[in-house]
């Protein structure tokens, strides 16, 4: 198949902006809890609706009073935290554009997109980030203002703005219409400079209200039970932009964390207790290996493995069943199900809060033998795919077909399109209007109204999108093979002990690898040996990890043929780090700096 079409849900929103939604809601259910606000003692705390619009309302009259204006691009450096979704919103009232910016950004980083974006205001989080743009100020002639959250920015501004009138401010709101830009997303600069992607008001209304509109079972909470999510992925991605103007449209519960590593963002879970998530493969994989480990040190790593072996194969009985190709988990499947359900489903159900039973998961591919663990133990994981130019997802599995291994269909009112080389393209009300000031890269993605991805797929018979890489990342070995790598990598890293892979092998005679080490589950697999923990340089050299890391390898060689299989590997001491220029902010690699960092490991493996 070529093209698949799902017609939308409802109308594109014709009227208002972003900001309309707190203010209604305020109005219609002032009482309901529209946040959680965790305080620096731990305590999850209720805002409500009309405490968020008036502090919003208190926030935009500050920044009039301090100059922002309609039109105006304010920066915004912070992890995920709750004043960043009240500073979206009361930029988005006055009709100003949010411009994220990571918090790991360097000072050259942050300088280009600031100049670029040509904000005259900037938040930023604490004393550190104040110190990066202050490095870069004397470049920047347009920046005029600057606040710091850590120092009481909020206040400080909402001080300000006492005197000023609230109509002055509903007259910015009300000049707010679909096309005015809401945003400008940095790309995550994976092949180059980043780029800013110009996204308006209308692409984010449209993004969510189809999203809710097809997956209300996940949007929407019970009878008598409250819907809410933890946000714990960066705000400065457009993931969790996403989520966030989702929340608020929705009448979600939010909450906001800012740290994604598993220490501790699984103890915020269990507090927080979200009914659903949207996350990254990253997390389900913590969950799961975490569960493992546990097993394996209580001694029933055996019951485990049988209880995955059982979630998956029921949950691929419910799949086929839903595909019309099967009957269903047997009677003897159910029992079996059923057995496990307290032992270790519930607890892994737990392990996420104890109240979730949806997710949704982009950023990177899910391995389909983990999403139907997930299903088989009661949380469905809907895996979808978008780019910062798509407002996020332009596909996912819907509620009731989903096809595990898949990014699933297009999200109602899009279409994905297969051109002749293979390459994605997307058309719909969430696709971007263009780069900021780069005319010449727009013109390269955008013709007509539809999106050239730069990613390669393919559709199946029932519209569902396979991705299988990305044009400027397929290596062409010396013998002319061309090799898609992100699905051996993918597959190489499902090994428990490995973190992260890179396969390499452009202009090179076959397919290597290096490997980075998952330091928490070596230390458990060393412990359960009963063996003394190893240094990292010790590590790389351990014949039974080598051997551990082969099998992950060969597993991963069973995907491709010999000539696209990888033929060595290099164990590495450290793992890629955002820290280190190797990663990008949503922990994609960044494949030209990692072999311009291991050249002669990679050197080394051909040698």
């Amino acid at each position: 198949m070529r093209e698949f079409t799902v017609p939308p849900v409802e109308a594109a929103p014709q009227v208002g902006g972003l900001a309309d939604a707190v203010f209604e809601r305020a109005l219609a259910e002032p009482d309901r809890v529209a946040f959680g606000r965790k305080d620096p003692d731990g305590t999850w705390r209720d805002v409500t609706a009309a405490r968020f619009r008036d502090e919003v309302l208190g926030l935009a009259k500050g920044l009039i009073a301090e100059g922002v204006r309609f039109g105006d691009r304010v920066a915004v450096m912070a992890r995920t935290r709750y004043e960043w979704t009240l500073f979206d919103f009361a930029l988005w009232t006055l009709g100003a554009q949010p411009v994220p910016i990571y918090p790991t950004s360097s000072a050259e980083q942050v300088f280009w997109m600031l100049h670029d974006s040509e904000v005259t205001a900037c938040v930023v989080e604490h004393e550190d980030h104040a110190m990066t743009i202050g490095s870069v100020i004397d470049r920047l002639p347009l920046l005029r203002r600057l606040w710091q959250l850590d120092a009481g920015a909020v206040a400080e501004l909402t001080a300000a703005g006492a005197d000023i009138d609230e109509d002055v401010v509903h007259r910015h709101r009300r000049a707010v219409t679909p096309e005015t830009v809401a945003t400008v997303i940095y790309t995550s600069g994976t092949t180059g400079r980043p780029k800013g992607c110009v996204i308006t008001h209308s692409n984010f209304m449209f993004e969510t209200d189809m999203l809710v509109g097809r997956w209300e079972s996940v949007f929407r909470s019970r009878p008598g039970e409250e819907a809410s999510t933890l946000l714990f992925l960066p705000l400065a991605h457009v993931f969790g932009r996403m989520v966030e103007v989702a929340a608020v449209r929705t009448g979600v519960k939010l909450g906001h964390q800012p740290v994604m590593a598993a220490a501790e963002l699984i103890p915020d879970l269990a507090a927080f207790r979200p009914s659903f998530v949207l996350a990254v493969p990253y997390v389900f994989e913590k969950v799961f290996n975490a569960a493992r480990r546990k097993a394996e040190r209580e001694g029933k790593t055996g019951p485990f493995d049988k209880a995955v072996e059982v979630a998956v194969a029921y949950a691929e009985a419910l799949e086929h069943r839903a595909f019309g190709t099967g009957p269903g988990p047997s009677a003897a499947l159910r029992v079996q199900h059923q057995f496990f359900e307290k032992t270790v489903y519930a607890k892994v159900r737990a392990a996420l809060g104890g109240r979730l039973r949806h997710a949704m998961s982009g950023g990177s591919a899910m391995d389909r033998r983990q999403g139907l663990f997930f299903a088989g133990a009661g949380v469905t994981v809907f895996e979808g795919y978008g780019l910062t130019e798509s407002s996020a997802a332009a596909t996912a599995n819907p509620p009731e077909r989903t096809r595990y291994g898949t990014v699933g269909q297009p999200v109602p009112g899009t279409t994905v399109h297969i051109a002749e080389d293979g390459e994605v393209w997307l058309h719909g009300g969430q696709v971007f209007s263009g780069y900021l000031n780069a005319p010449e890269a727009t013109a390269a993605v955008l013709n007509d109204g539809w999106l050239a991805t730069g990613d390669l797929g393919s559709l199946d018979e029932d519209g569902y999108l396979t991705i299988t890489g990305r044009k400027k990342e397929i290596l062409v070995t010396s013998g002319g093979k061309s090799v898609a790598p992100t699905a051996l990598e993918e597959r190489v890293r499902a090994h428990p002990l490995i973190a992260q892979c890179i396969v390499v092998g452009n202009d090179r005679p076959y397919i290597a690898a290096l490997v980075t080490i998952d330091q928490e589950a070596v230390e458990h697999w060393l412990a359960m040996q009963g063996r003394a923990p190893l240094k990292p340089a010790e590590l790389v050299r351990d014949p039974s990890l080598e051997t551990e890391i082969r099998r992950g390898v060969v597993a991963a060689n069973t995907l491709v043929s010999q000539a696209e299989s990888i033929r060595t590997f290099r164990i590495l001491a450290h793992p890629f780090s955002e820290e280190h220029g190797l990663l990008t902010p949503s922990l994609k690699l960044k494949r030209k700096a990692i072999e311009r960092a291991y050249a002669a490991e990679v050197a080394a493996l051909y040698g």
